[in-house]
């Protein structure tokens, strides 16, 4: 799984089944966290359909920078690697994409192969929704009942995630902010608050959110 900062992946499993010239082209893509996630994913695949033409696949994991790809048999270059350019045009890591063909009994020809193993490649990424996954650190806002009217008022309209809100003596704003708008968001609620509240960040978790939300 990749430690970096923000990075893209897909959110779910996702399929999709494309057609070309009578030969059925279907994409299974599924996050994954490490190689040997991805491989027990693409044994998964091959068992589902085990009479297939083939089973082209490819997958990039960030930590390490892992990445391999398979032709499965189709000519050398016009399978797995048109199935790894898809990913890394789209910048994503952790992730294994797989694509099955059953022959239509036409041949596509070199270049026909190399649009639809590409082709089938984005619809699957597309469908399995593509997210940018930030880390946030996570920060408690305690403050008290008089000021919690100001700040609502003022946390609706930020670009920060409200995590959850904790009433008991005094008035607990869980927020998640990206690392490097901390500071920012610590000086605002200090000066909203004239230094009142108390502000600690408490830990950090993956958050997946538009990069340019918070």
């Amino acid at each position: 799984m990749s430690e970096r900062a923000q990075y893209k992946t897909v959110k779910k499993y996702a399929g999709t089944v494309l057609t070309e010239k009578k030969s059925k082209f279907i994409s299974s893509v599924y996050p994954v966290k490490d190689e040997q996630e991805a491989l027990e994913k693409l044994n998964e695949v091959k068992k589902t359909y085990p009479d297939a033409t083939h089973n082209v696949y490819a997958y990039v994991i960030d930590k390490n920078n892992i990445f391999r790809y398979s032709d499965d048999g189709e000519p050398s270059g016009t399978a797995g690697m048109p199935v790894l350019d898809t990913i890394r045009k789209e910048g994503i890591v952790d992730v294994l994409v797989v694509v099955t063909r059953y022959f239509g009994g036409t041949l596509l020809g070199t270049g026909g192969l190399v649009h639809a193993y590409g082709a089938s490649a984005r619809s699957g990424l597309l469908a399995a929704e593509i997210i940018t996954r930030t880390l946030c650190n996570r920060i408690y806002i305690k403050v008290g009942y008089t000021m919690t009217g100001k700040l609502n008022h003022e946390i609706a309209k930020s670009s920060y995630i409200l995590e959850d809100t904790v009433y008991d003596d005094s008035v607990t704003y869980i927020m998640l902010c990206k690392l490097s708008n901390t500071e920012k968001l610590i000086s605002e609620f200090t000066e909203m608050t004239c230094g009142a509240a108390q502000i600690t960040i408490i830990d950090q978790t993956y958050v997946d959110i538009p990069s340019d939300d918070i």
